[in-house]
């Protein structure tokens, strides 16, 4: 690290569990943020701001007038851009040493599994089961850490999904692909504006705590948020051995 870097980071440098080698760590990686919107800006935001190297934002999607009310990644004058351009502006201006790439498109297949395969960490930070049931894929095949967030209402919730841990569940573990449930977007309704930032932090924290090798992660476990009554509920999750998607999977020491 430069001065300038040490200066910028030293705040996370004084703290014995990160220091200057954690930092490395963090400044040498490459994190893989699904979906520039509610959750996706928060986390974001502060994987530039904490100094991961490389940061990847995929999302098809445009700005809008009513992403404002959350999506902090953007602003008004930014309305009918790409999300991920516009993200890309906001990293850059809060740490323009961060190399972000934007990719406007909706992963999918082989593109997918490819963009997965090249980051250390994934955070899904999309609105939608079948996104995340194929992102939760992608992460198993790979043997890459998944960091899922989901935010409804004054709902939300969060986890950790390791695919380097034989003992940890995956996504598909805790909601089958086959199994009904009910798809509900913000669009229809509704989110209470804090709330993503809330659920996007901590997918951030989650991210970087992986990343540079401390603490313990949520992996096994979901939290539950409800905003209305500020209460956290943790669940834990077991591995299902009969899971199709990491069941037979060959887990990474």
């Amino acid at each position: 690290m430069n001065d300038q870097q040490l200066l910028r980071y030293s705040r996370h440098i004084l703290l014995d569990a990160i220091g200057i080698e954690g930092q490395e760590r963090l400044l040498a990686a490459h994190a893989l943020v699904i979906g520039a919107g509610g959750l996706g800006s928060p986390a974001a935001f502060y994987l530039a701001s904490a100094g991961v190297g490389h940061i990847t934002l995929a999302d098809h999607d445009t700005v809008d007038l009513t992403n404002l009310q959350r999506q902090i990644l953007h602003t008004t004058e930014r309305i009918g851009q790409p999300k991920v351009e516009s993200g890309r502006r906001a990293l850059a201006g809060i740490n323009p040493d961060v190399e972000v790439t934007a990719l406007v498109e909706r992963l999918e297949g082989a593109r997918l599994q490819d963009v997965v395969a090249s980051a250390d960490v994934v955070l899904d930070c999309s609105d939608n089961f079948a996104t995340r049931h194929a992102v939760n894929a992608a992460c198993v095949a790979a043997g890459v850490t998944l960091v899922s967030g989901a935010a409804i209402r004054f709902d939300g919730q969060v986890a950790v999904f390791d695919s380097t841990r034989a003992d940890a569940p995956c996504y598909a573990c805790l909601f089958p692909p086959g199994q009904e449930f009910e798809e509900v977007q913000c669009a229809t309704m509704g989110v209470f504006a804090p709330l993503v930032g809330i659920i996007g932090t901590m997918q951030a924290a989650e991210a970087l705590k992986l990343l540079c090798g401390v603490g313990e992660t949520l992996a096994g476990r979901l939290l539950l948020l409800d905003a209305m009554a500020m209460e956290w509920t943790s669940i834990r999750i077991a591995r299902n051995p009969e899971c199709g998607v990491c069941g037979g999977v060959h887990r990474h020491a």
